[in-house]
């Protein structure tokens, strides 16, 4: 599935050599996938686990991007790929939470477990995972595209399909409110 590295996904790379790669792709080279794939995979992970914050539907949901990628490799249009890959993991993380709610599992099962004997580090990672879990989607995505993934404001507007200043707007009011409910949550643990 993934590698484990921390190496940026924001690798720089020969634009002629990522054209060449992209061509083979659409042509159905499974050696071209493969290195997108390995381009890729940890920042769809990333996003996909942020925006759906369920480990095992962001699985659910990065599976089914690269499923999908290899599917529609010649809906690509020019080479660029990341925004068109970010756009498909979106959609489908969307879609499966769309689908979870209707099933009316818990959208967030992570925020009734026991916090207890857990290092601090871990506990200040459950914070603001519940505190993600609360933000709207769309101010979600936006802010985990910006602060996460380190996407420009306009990336973030073509892969969620907005003008640049809403996404400005977005990370903004997410920033906003993940201050309000970290805060909240600091003010009560120190009661």
């Amino acid at each position: 599935m993934m590698r484990n590295q921390t190496t940026s996904d924001r690798r720089p790379v020969d634009e002629e050599f990522l054209a060449t790669v992209i061509e083979a792709f659409k042509a159905g080279d499974k050696q071209a996938f493969r290195m997108l794939y390995d381009r890729y995979d940890q920042a769809i992970y990333r996003f996909c686990r942020h925006l759906v914050v369920d480990e095992a539907l962001a699985r659910d949901a990065f599976q089914e991007t690269f499923i999908r990628m290899y599917e529609h490799r010649q809906d690509l249009r020019g080479t660029n790929i990341q925004s068109w890959l970010f756009t498909i993991a979106r959609r489908v993380s969307l879609n499966l939470l769309r689908a979870r709610r209707r099933t009316h599992e818990e959208f967030n099962e992570t925020l009734h477990e026991s916090v207890d004997h857990i290092d601090s580090d871990v506990l200040l990672r459950e914070h603001i995972d519940r505190a993600l879990a609360l933000l709207p989607v769309a101010l979600r995505e936006a802010l985990i595209l910006r602060d996460v993934e380190g996407h420009s404001y306009l990336e973030i507007a073509e892969i969620v399909g907005i003008d640049i200043s809403l996404a400005k707007v977005r990370v903004y009011r997410a920033r906003l409110i993940m201050r309000k409910h970290l805060s909240t949550i600091v003010a009560e643990r120190s009661k």
